[in-house]
């Protein structure tokens, strides 16, 4: 018995011991996870707002399960397998009462009544069906088949096709064209015989006849060999608009070999383009089903269209030839966006250069175009609100007022224009950002999320669509990501601090009112450990502008003052905030790293998301520059405040922070004694063209700006310590890459770096194992150079 109670005070105590993290070590921090906690994702209302549906993990199973809970009862249950099946999906079209929600499930289309539940499914083919929307008066659902648009009746089932589009012209009903022996041979058979010309009045009249008796058939749009896409209809149903999209020649895609295969087998991986590509061209069309009639949206009056970027004025032959050719820039046109009486309609123009964004007022009896608003940007359009879509968020108020979110002020902000006089207004100022946009169901607020208290802190706010001031309905500091039910009456809150990972909170849509929180995912192993909270200090870069940074102070400082700098990816990001970092690994690394002497630091350099305009585009025609030097003044500010020995300095980060690493390393050596590199671009001119061409022209457009750019021309700066890491199935920068710089410093017989392979990793490693290793190679090598 004694022996049985000593085995169970063992095994008690092993359990505890393994519930606490005591001293933090890269096996630890590294592993799966789920050793965290599984976060709430993917929140969602049902939509009579009853219930909010989360996946959540609570268990650590091998993957997340769905759960819910209503307003009123927060304990998370999760959801049967009956249920499941019976959910309609988030995205769909309600009609204008929103008693009634039209929605795509699985290829084909549902009718969902809110009041009863009640769904009633409308289509059941082999066929894809998507993008259903009610028509104007709610009577038919209009959708998608193919390219081509469908009415189908509610009351009767009535199934009609709106449009029809061919890839070649229509067949010739009378065959091979009659050559001139022929017609002259027909003709006289006409002329001598009565009974060739009673049968061909009787042939004319049976082809009357049958025409009077067969339906009327839908008109044939011929598209030729180019693309159909955007086909969309007016609330009234009288005007079909489609774009013809004509596939660029000439585009030579990367590949990209799996070494570790099941077959034993490389195998290659088709992969993206690299910058520059040629672009698809595409024109926008209009149907007329009233009569019967096509033609295209007119562009060639849209204000601007010919005008060229100042950066050719640097390259005088350029800009010479471009002037002489006159030529109009490439163009999209998104839209149109319909009023619902279908009296007034808006498209989207965005310019393929990224220089200029028009919203135009669309009179679609003449295609002819009229301008509501250009944004022109002489380094890129972008922002909240545009950055991540073509549109950005935009729509009617009513049936003349329409909004969209502009940086013209400096800042992404909410304006109103009356698409019939031409009059715009700015809703909101100042130097924050609307993050999200949504207006309320009766159209007379908008509810957004912006940074107005801190540009680390987000809030929900509202305001009415006819401007004041913006009421602040959430107050928990630090950052909240907010689901508004469908009847607008709650708020399902994803939320998380700067050391704690996001949970669900609840609560009233009502501003001063306690958000009540839902989950608790953390396990007791991670809050064993007292996280830092990382302050969030301000100093000045040499350009005398506010640079936000987190600091992670040791406690007991290594006798060597070392010192090591985070650097952030990029893509649009923001990284000092108040919330849960994405880079949440890294986070816990810097802990660690603090817990070993390290004074650490984690900056939001410029071109970091969250400070406006000039912040965003402040790296045109030269990343590598400002981005690198507020590194530098970071540094700077490190060694005035708090003495850290300026030979003792590394840094680290991955993607566009792994970039910024090589430019350190090869620009600054003076600065840097040591680096790790991991998923870098080394060369601008072999990443992707969507993200690139916006910031660096393009490489045979603007050659300076991709040679002042990319590190593999700098790299026989290197002196300090280089340890480079890259995953060799990444798809996002290419393994190609490093071995491009690898071979370049063989070349110039640098010695002082180091190549880390990881064979089964892509851009964002997956492996715990992979993890593991490469955080393990970094901190030795911070161990090793910055304690000496």
């Amino acid at each position: 018995m004694k022996k049985l109670l000593t085995f169970l005070f063992l095994l008690n105590s092993v359990g505890l011991f393994a519930q606490k993290l005591d001293t933090l070590t890269i096996e630890k921090i590294m592993r799966d996870p789920q050793w965290i906690g599984v976060s709430p994702s993917n929140i969602r209302w049902s939509d009579d707002s009853k219930k909010i549906y989360f996946d959540w993990n609570p268990n650590k199973t091998s993957s997340d399960e769905l759960y819910a809970i209503t307003p009123d009862n927060t304990k998370p249950q999760k959801v049967s397998m009956a249920e499941r099946r019976s959910l309609t999906t988030a995205e769909g079209d309600w009609n204008k009462s929103y008693t009634r929600k039209v929605f795509e499930k699985n290829g084909d289309l549902f009718l969902e009544d809110i009041k009863t539940g009640k769904v009633i499914q409308l289509t059941n083919t082999q066929q894809q069906e998507d993008a259903p929307v009610f028509s104007g008066d709610e009577s038919e659902v209009i959708f998608k088949q193919g390219s081509n648009l469908f009415a189908l009746k509610l009351n009767g089932g009535q199934l009609k096709q709106l449009t029809s589009f061919v890839h070649s012209a229509p067949n010739n009903k009378n065959n091979t064209p009659l050559n001139d022996q022929q017609a002259w041979l027909k003709k006289q058979q006409l002329e001598l015989f009565d009974i060739i010309k009673k049968e061909a009045k009787e042939a004319k009249q049976d082809s009357v006849n049958k025409a009077d008796l067969e339906p009327q058939k839908i008109k044939e749009l011929v598209i030729g060999d180019d693309k159909v896409n955007s086909v969309k209809i007016s609330p009234d149903m009288r005007y079909v608009t489609y774009r013809l999209v004509k596939a660029a020649d000439g585009v030579k895609n990367a590949i990209v070999p799996n070494y570790v295969t099941s077959s034993g087998f490389t195998e290659d991986i088709p992969n993206r383009s690299k910058v520059g590509r040629p672009s698809a061209t595409s024109e926008t069309f209009i149907f007329d089903t009233h009569r019967q009639a096509v033609y295209p949206v007119l562009t060639k009056d849209i204000p601007g269209i010919k005008d060229l970027p100042d950066y050719l004025k640097d390259y005088p032959g350029e800009l010479a030839e471009r002037k002489q050719l006159n030529a109009d820039r490439k163009i999209n046109i998104e839209g149109p966006f319909w009023s619902a009486n279908s009296k007034n309609t808006v498209v989207i123009i965005n310019a393929h250069d990224n220089k200029d964004r028009w919203i135009m007022r669309l009179d679609p009896v003449t295609g002819k175009l009229t301008l509501l608003d250009r944004q022109r940007d002489e380094a890129w359009i972008g922002g909240p609100g545009i950055e991540d879509s073509p549109t950005g968020n935009i729509g009617f108020i009513d049936d003349t007022h329409f909004y969209f979110q502009s940086e013209a002020s400096g800042y992404s902000h909410i304006y109103v224009v009356d698409v019939v006089s031409g009059v715009k207004k700015q809703l909101t100022s100042g130097k924050w950002e609307v993050q999200t946009l949504q207006l309320s169901k009766d159209k007379k607020i908008f509810y957004f999320t912006a940074n107005i208290d801190h540009p680390g802190i987000t809030h929900f706010y509202s305001i009415p669509v006819s401007g004041g001031n913006p009421v602040k309905i959430t107050s928990i500091k630090g950052g909240s990501e907010v689901s508004l039910s469908p009847d607008e009456k709650w708020l399902a809150i994803r939320y998380s601090y700067s050391n704690k990972p996001w949970e669900l909170y609840v609560q009233p849509n009502k501003p001063g009112v306690k958000a009540i929180q839902v989950t608790h995912s953390l396990t007791a192993e991670f809050q064993s450990y007292p996280w830092r909270d990382p302050e969030i200090i301000t100093f000045k870069n040499r350009y005398g502008n506010d640079v936000y940074a987190r600091q992670y102070l040791p406690k007991n400082p290594d006798p060597a003052k070392p010192a090591v700098v985070f650097v952030h990816g990029a893509g649009y990001l923001q990284e000092v905030t108040y919330s849960w970092s994405y880079y949440f690994r890294e986070y816990m690394f810097n802990n660690m790293l603090a817990d070993n002497g390290y004074t650490v630091l984690d900056i939001d350099y410029t071109a970091s998301a969250g400070y406006g305009r000039d912040w965003r585009t402040g790296i045109y025609r030269h990343m590598g520059g400002k981005d690198l030097t507020d590194q530098a003044d970071g540094v700077k500010y490190l060694i005035d405040k708090y003495g850290i020995n300026p030979k003792h300095v590394g840094l680290y980060g991955g993607s566009y922070g792994g970039f910024i690493t090589l430019m350190a390393m090869f620009t600054e050596p003076d600065v840097w004694a040591a680096g790790g590199a991991i998923r870098s671009v080394t060369d601008w001119a072999h990443y992707n063209h969507e993200y690139t061409s916006n910031i660096l022209n393009e490489p045979f457009t603007d050659e300076n700006a991709y040679r002042k750019s990319s590190p593999i021309y700098f790299a026989n700066g290197l002196k300090g310590n280089l340890l480079m890491l890259h995953g060799m199935v990444d798809q996002n920068v290419n393994y190609q890459d490093i071995i491009r710089l690898t071979q370049k410093l063989i070349e110039l017989h640098k010695e002082n770096w180091e190549l880390a392979s990881y064979p089964v990793e892509d851009h964002g490693f997956e492996q715990p194992s992979s993890w593991t290793d490469e955080y393990k190679r970094i901190f030795k090598l911070f161990e090793q150079t910055l304690k000496k």
